[in-house]
């Protein structure tokens, strides 16, 4: 009897003791539930530790800044706000003019009546020699520019060059102990590396923007002549046109350009000219007052094995002439449209738009030899590069 007493005992003091364990595990921690007994170690980097409790630091363990303020500080003070003002002429319609519509209201509404129309945009002073850059749609059709500086100076504006086939310009302002940007390089740019936008954003004033490259050498994007874009995410809105895309070091690598956008407002696609194409254009309109590009005369498309088959010609890699002008130096060259043009001067074409771009670079005059196939028939025509025409003239 008395063992069954102490067996009862015992059996009550397990039953107890896992109870009392279960509710610790379920309610205490259950944690241990989750983990099935693994026990879970979280490592902490050293300086991340020393980092929150100093507060203040500045960089991660690779060296990568944590902090772009030192970056701004550098670059912000030579990003401008560009006001523009032009005059626009409302035409009086016909019937304002009726002598019999005088007769009854007299003549003040045949008055043409005008107002002033103003835009805001964004620049970047180049040197300290007073040359801002921008956009050519930020300035075009203006009547009067006026460039306003980060420290509250301001200027008037002249117009020393624009380049529509870029959407670029150059304008000069006046003012002593300019600051000028750094300027960087674009040709090393890899998706992913951390930009930021400067700007004058809907006329709020300078505001910075962060983000990363989405992309580099975006074409085909139908925004100029010569698509040749970096894209990335940094908020770009109205009125950042012309600003300045720095890299982390505070030097200027892009002219933010164009934004897509179906509300009107950054979408996190944005679109800058990179400063290796933007420099040159920029030296040659303060050398001559706009930039002599090459032209042959031609429109042209890539060679695809659809578009071979739907115009019964067998591929061959290159790019299909679609248009000839006439008295052009393609034209005089012999070249006709439905050619298909597979190296020019020795080198293969892969791209039309990288070949054009190099027509473009090539002085006027300059002679170049083109290789290429009429309906499978192969010929060799030399044409002489002219100044492209009817676009890009000196400001008067």
């Amino acid at each position: 009897m008395a063992i069954r007493k102490f067996l009862s005992f015992l059996l009550q003091t397990i039953m107890t003791g896992l109870a009392a364990a279960f509710l610790y595990v379920l309610l205490i921690d259950p944690d241990l539930l989750r983990n099935n007994g693994t026990v879970v170690e979280v490592v902490e980097s050293p300086q991340q530790t020393e980092s929150l409790l100093a507060g203040q630091a500045q960089t991660d363990e690779r060296n990568e800044p944590v902090s772009y303020a030192d970056a701004v500080e550098k670059a912000a003070p030579a990003v401008v706000n560009i006001h523009t003002a032009k005059v626009i002429t409302h035409r009086v319609h016909p019937l304002l003019k009726d002598p019999i519509f005088q007769k009854f209201f007299g003549d003040r509404f045949a008055q043409a009546r005008k107002e002033i129309q103003t835009s805001l945009g964004s620049g970047v002073l180049i040197s300290n020699r007073g040359h801002v850059l921008t956009n050519n749609h930020v300035i075009e059709g203006a009547d009067q520019i006026q460039v306003l500086m980060a420290d509250g100076r301001s200027a008037r504006a002249e117009v020393v060059g624009t380049d529509l086939d870029t959407d670029l310009a150059v304008l000069h302002i006046s003012i002593d102990d300019l600051p000028g940007i750094v300027i960087g390089t674009s040709r090393r740019l890899r998706v992913g590396d951390v930009v930021l936008a400067i700007g004058n954003p809907f006329g709020v004033g300078q505001t910075v923007t962060s983000g990363i490259i989405s992309a580099t050498g975006r074409d085909h994007l139908g925004i100029t002549a010569y698509d040749d874009f970096i894209q990335t995410d940094a908020a770009i809105n109205p009125g950042n046109s012309g600003g300045a895309l720095i890299n982390t070091h505070g030097e200027l690598i892009g002219i933010n350009s164009a934004i897509y956008s179906k509300s009107g407002g950054s979408m996190g696609i944005g679109f800058a000219i990179p400063i290796s194409l933007a420099k040159g254009v920029m030296t040659q309109i303060i050398e001559n007052g706009y930039v002599i590009r090459g032209w042959l005369g031609i429109e042209a498309q890539d060679m695809t094995p659809q578009l071979a088959k739907s115009i019964g010609l067998p591929f061959r890699q290159g790019m299909l002439i679609g248009t000839v002008i006439k008295n052009g130096p393609a034209a005089e060259a012999g070249l006709m449209p439905g050619d298909i043009v597979v190296a020019i001067n020795g080198k293969p074409v892969k791209e039309t738009n990288e070949i054009m771009k190099t027509i473009s670079r090539q002085k006027p005059g300059t002679l170049i030899e083109l290789n290429g196939f009429r309906e499978a028939v192969p010929f060799i025509a030399q044409a002489r590069v002219i100044q492209r025409p009817g676009r890009n003239q000196p400001v008067n």
